[in-house]
């Protein structure tokens, strides 16, 4: 640190700290950029790393997981705020008109698994978890009562009351299909609105359009649920009304629907039958308006938040897990590494291969994005990294860091290779200095 400090070139160092916002973790590039005149072949200006401090360029991770950068998970959700908001009121290249179009936000949740600790309140007062007077006993001779009241931060949350009970494989077979009962689910929506206005299937996309957005939050027993924002539009896309039939009362007929009739089957494996799998009971559709209970900037909001998050609340890694692990080495809850032991399981078996339950053990066997957008709901995450990118180099052309060219008549080579990421011990603390960040993880070194 005080080599560092004394050193030079710190002033252009704490700048690379500075521009890459905060990140735990920068990856180190070492290379050039060259821009030449296309008709004579003039080199006509160069970057290299080989003036950089320590000859690299840092830049920012950008991981949208929170536990990893909370930097650059900031930006992340940033942007995944922005674009869930513009497809509910416009901007961003999408027409300001969406706002009259018939627009819910919807929760998917997961069947259940097994009686687990939850906390729940009744008129502002929190209730006992699982009063019972006749204390059933299940059959292992565990009591499944519990009269606790949990704090929203009890770590028995989740947790099952009787670990042998609890339905460990089907909680992860639900995991690895729910990206299939997703699409199942989307597909059973425009069936059923396709057949209320009076139209084949393969007719409906000429009159009108299911456009989404949706994010995928793990619950403390370790399944995912979906919310999504569903909103209808014209065949010709947002900027017009769809047709008078498709109302919000068709659409949420349409859901509920939908969420009771899909189903995706668990393949068969050593002596257990294929299974079916499901969305859970409880279904919640609400309307999005612009000043009522839950408006646009709520949505967007709580859309944004669960976009940097994955498995960590259950207890679980943020990475990925080698089968040579050994998983009491890591600082697992019980329940978490129950269902990860169960991944590892049933990864293993031929019958269930395709699912790769191995490979997505950390994340308690769901393999799908988790956020994801239809087509034409609103902008693109990459058209918006792309303006924030023209405006920094509109930036460095003003402040003289970069020279005007003339993008058709100039040619630009760029030769980069991959040098490390992280910082130093000494580093870290100055670049959580310079930020005003927290220190990182240490395995993060």
């Amino acid at each position: 640190m005080i080599a560092r400090l004394n050193h030079p070139d710190y002033d252009r160092w704490a700048t690379q700290v500075r521009n890459t916002g905060g990140c735990r973790q920068p990856i180190h590039l070492r290379g050039k950029v060259d821009h030449y005149d296309q008709a004579t072949g003039q080199l006509l200006h160069r970057y290299t790393t080989r003036h950089e401090p320590d000859g690299i360029l840092r830049l920012p991770c950008k991981t949208r997981r929170a536990s990893r950068c909370p930097a650059c998970a900031e930006t992340y959700r940033a942007d995944t705020y922005q674009l869930i908001r513009a497809g509910l009121i416009g901007g961003k290249g999408v027409p300001t008109t969406v706002t009259s179009h018939p627009t819910l936000f919807v929760t998917l949740t997961a069947p259940s698994f097994g009686t687990i600790h939850s906390r729940w309140e009744k008129n502002g007062k929190v209730q006992p978890c699982h009063p019972r007077r006749n204390t059933p006993t299940c059959p292992h001779g565990r009591a499944l009562t519990c009269t606790a009241r949990h704090g929203k931060d009890d770590p028995r949350l989740g947790e099952p009351l009787c670990a042998d009970c609890y339905d460990y494989t089907g909680s992860v077979l639900f995991n690895a299909l729910a990206p299939l009962l997703w699409k199942r689910f989307a597909d059973a929506v425009r069936r059923h609105l396709a057949k209320h206005g009076g139209l084949p299937l393969r007719e409906l996309r000429h009159h009108l359009t299911l456009s989404f957005a949706k994010v995928a939050e793990y619950q403390r027993r370790g399944v995912v649920h979906f919310h999504a924002v569903i909103r209808l539009d014209s065949s010709d896309g947002p900027a017009f009304p769809p047709p008078a039939w498709a109302t919000a009362d068709a659409l949420t007929h349409a859901v509920q629907h939908a969420a009771k009739a899909v189903t995706a089957t668990a393949p068969a494996y050593e002596d257990q039958p294929e299974r079916a799998l499901r969305w859970g009971s409880q279904l919640d559709i609400r309307p999005i308006t612009l000043n009522g209970d839950l408006t646009e900037q709520a949505v967007a909001g709580y859309i944004a938040k669960y976009a940097t998050k994955a498995a960590e609340c259950v207890g679980t890694l943020d990475r990925r897990i080698n089968p040579l692990d050994n998983l009491d080495a890591f600082n697992l809850r019980d329940h978490a590494r129950c269902l990860i032991t169960s991944c590892m399981h049933l990864g293993t078996l031929p019958d269930l291969a395709e699912l790769r339950l191995a490979d997505w053990a950390h994340m308690l066997g769901f393999r799908g994005h988790f956020s994801t957008r239809s087509r034409r709901y609103s902008t693109t995450l990459g058209d918006l990294r792309a303006d924030r990118v023209q405006h920094a180099r509109d930036t460095d052309i003003t402040t003289g860091r970069l020279p005007l060219f003339d993008e058709d008549t100039v040619l630009v080579i760029s030769e980069w290779e991959y040098a490390g990421k992280g910082y130093s011990a000494g580093d870290q603390l100055l670049a959580a200095a310079i930020t005003g960040t927290r220190l990182g993880d240490p395995h993060a070194l």
